[in-house]
């Protein structure tokens, strides 16, 4: 009886022993990241100052410090004041943040040669690039738009009642030098031709009316220029407009069959056909060639990453040689397809990518609530982003704060607290199946009817639209959205590749 007692006594105190180990490992193991949790990439949490007093950015950064790691030095009247940049950004280092600055075209030079020669060493690796220009795509979409090709080709689009595409070219040196320049109206069809020929005189005699022609057809000066050194100059316009119906009408407005009595007119499609923006891959090509000219001119790019936010384009914006691109979400139904467009961009062209949180609408002038910067943010964290920042325009000095009040203020650090720091799943994610458009297809699709690339209006079966609700309905956020492109093979990449020309179960 005693020794049945021992062995009952000795099992109890095995089976308790096993049970104290097992729960401190169990408790140990809690304290260890996940498989997932290891795995985790870089997050940055930032805000943006686009005041002008230095004083309130340092006011702003000690606001938010505690709760964000990147401060983003957005601001245009700053933007040439090297000094005041400096303080800002050193503050904000101090305070143990990392940092973008901004610049644009126009401070190219010497404010921006002058901070990205100090960067390196004054910030080290707190310095995480520049951000350079802001929503280009957005501006191609929806803004009149100057692009140059590889060839220095400048084509400029204005968006009026028409969408109308100009450009211009030169022929002959000196003596009837022939200038044309060509606009197309995309939309009436409409096409304008104004020829100009110079004819330049050096203490010669003047020409007679004859001697002065276009294409063999003699024309009369429109303007005649006398120089002190004996320089004469005649120049004339001789204006052409071309109907889709074969019209061809003078600068009087009357119709008329020929030039003259020597040639003919070349036909409606021949002109037509001189458009440089006839068709997808030439807007893609001069969107892409004129981002490339722009940001090949900022030096020391192999320390500076550049930046950008846009709401459209991220393929093409990265393309064109950003390295990041910040995806803008306004709290509206559209942010799935948003994260899987930046995100498809991104993992196909192995550039990192994140989120810019704008005000719900800017006319009026409305923010998003707290709860909705907060969900922005931590799905754009659970979709893979390694970036949320949160615009902050001030609209005037008396306000410190830009736009954002408590309620927001809150909501990032609810999100800095929860998610940046005590992470439930990982954010470093890809995407799991693969949607590919058309190659080149430069739609921004926020509705079946937008434009594409800012010229021509979509196919009327809104094909392209259909398949991206459909495949966002079907396989949720992490579908990549990407373009099918012989330089990025989805080959590999995903489980499932869909082609918007299929069927879409």
């Amino acid at each position: 009886m005693a020794n049945k007692r021992r062995v009952v006594l000795t099992s109890s105190i095995v089976i308790i022993a096993i049970i104290v180990v097992s729960s401190f490992a169990a408790m140990e193991a809690s304290k260890l990241p996940s498989t997932s949790m290891a795995s985790k990439k870089p997050f940055y949490v930032g805000i943006t100052y686009c005041g002008s007093s230095v004083i309130e950015a340092q006011q702003l950064i000690d606001t938010v410090k505690n709760y964000t790691n990147l401060f983003v030095l957005q601001s245009g009247p700053l933007m040439y004041d090297v000094s005041a940049s400096e303080e800002i950004c050193d503050y904000a280092v101090q305070s143990g943040l990392y940092i973008i600055i901004s610049g644009s075209t126009n401070s190219l030079g010497n404010y921006l040669n002058t901070i990205l020669s100090i960067a390196p060493e004054r910030w080290g690796s707190n310095f995480l690039g520049l951000y350079f220009n802001d929503e280009p795509a957005g501006h191609m979409l929806d803004s009149p738009y100057i692009l140059l090709n590889d060839k220095n080709t400048s084509v400029s689009i204005s968006k009026n009642s028409d969408v109308t595409i100009s450009f211009g070219n030169q022929s002959g040196m000196g003596l009837n030098t022939i200038s044309t320049q060509y606009e197309f109206g995309i939309v009436s069809g409409i096409i304008t031709k104004t020829t100009t020929l110079s004819t330049i005189i050096s203490h010669g005699s003047i020409p007679t009316v004859t001697n002065l022609t276009v294409n063999g057809t003699p024309v009369i000066p429109d303007q005649t220029v006398y120089y002190p050194n004996g320089t004469i100059t005649y120049s004339t316009d001789t204006t052409l407009t071309y109907q889709p119906n074969g019209q061809v009408f003078d600068e009087n407005g009357q119709v008329i069959t020929n030039q003259g009595n020597i040639s003919q007119f070349e036909s409606y499609q021949q002109v037509w056909n001189l458009n440089p923006l006839l068709n997808d891959t030439d807007a893609a090509n001069f969107y892409i060639n004129n981002l490339q000219s722009t940001l090949s001119s900022i030096g020391n790019q192999s320390y500076v990453k550049l930046f950008t936010s846009d709401y459209a384009l991220y393929w093409f914006d990265y393309q064109g040689g950003y390295n990041t691109v910040f995806a803008e979400l306004f709290g509206q139904q559209t942010d799935a397809q948003t994260l899987g467009l930046v995100r498809g961009a991104a993992d196909m062209q192995d550039k990192s990518w994140g989120v810019m949180i704008e005000p719900a609408s800017q006319s009026p002038l409305n923010l998003q609530t707290g709860d909705q910067i907060y969900n922005e943010l931590q799905q754009a964290y659970e979709d893979g982003a390694e970036y949320g920042v949160v615009f902050n325009y001030a609209p005037n000095s008396n306000n410190m704060s830009g736009l954002l009040q408590d309620e927001q203020f809150n909501a990032i650090q609810r999100f800095w607290t929860d998610v940046v720091q005590n992470p439930k799943v990982t954010n470093n994610v890809k995407g799991q199946d693969a949607l590919v458009l058309p190659s080149d297809y430069g739609s921004s699709l926020r509705s079946p009817t937008d434009s594409v690339w800012g010229i021509w209006q979509p196919d009327s079966s809104h094909q392209v639209w259909n398949a991206v609700q459909t495949s966002l309905a079907k396989y949720g956020s992490k579908l990549d959205i990407v373009y099918n492109n012989p330089n990025f093979s989805t080959a590999g990449k995903y489980q499932r590749i869909i082609y918007w020309s299929q069927t879409i179960d």
